[in-house]
């Protein structure tokens, strides 16, 4: 017998938990959730969206935030304003660590690099400057830092 690790095993080890949200359309020059911390902080290592449906040919940025649910801390730049107008269908945007500009991959594939960013329980947010159609599916990989913490899609 073989005990050597396969498939999701090796990919739980590399990268953490995945937690997918569905495709949904982007807020409307508002604040939306889009995955729920619980139970403690979390190691974020990957957090990457996927243009679904094209978005609007309309100047609107995106902003990736954490805001916590516990304690006196404030929301958090995981992602500053980044355009995402005329985005097609495929094109990929992740949070950057330091809360730098979130990214855009469809022009730097196989770039994408862990976060690493402690996130406290609470919410993590997508913001955007403008009301444009568009759908975006979000995809997270997450490390339990306390005991208990968990991540579900918002």
């Amino acid at each position: 017998m073989s005990s050597m690790l396969k498939g999701k095993d090796v990919s739980l080890l590399r990268l953490g938990i995945p937690v997918s949200r569905a495709t949904a359309t982007i807020p409307q020059t508002a604040t939306g959730n889009i995955f729920t911390v619980s139970g403690g902080r979390i190691m974020l290592v990957y957090l990457v969206g996927e243009v679904t449906t094209a978005i609007q040919n309309q100047a609107c940025t995106l902003a990736i935030g954490s805001a916590p649910t516990v304690g006196t801390g404030s929301t958090t730049a995981l992602g500053t304003a980044s355009s995402i107008i005329n985005a097609p269908v495929g094109t990929h945007f992740a949070a950057a660590p330091g809360g730098a500009t979130a990214t855009d991959l469809a022009t730097q594939a196989g770039v994408l690099k862990g976060t690493d960013f402690v996130v406290p329980a609470g919410s993590i947010t997508i913001t955007t400057s403008a009301s444009n159609t568009g759908s975006v599916k979000w995809d997270l990989y997450y490390v339990p830092y306390d005991i208990g913490a968990s991540v579900a899609a918002a």
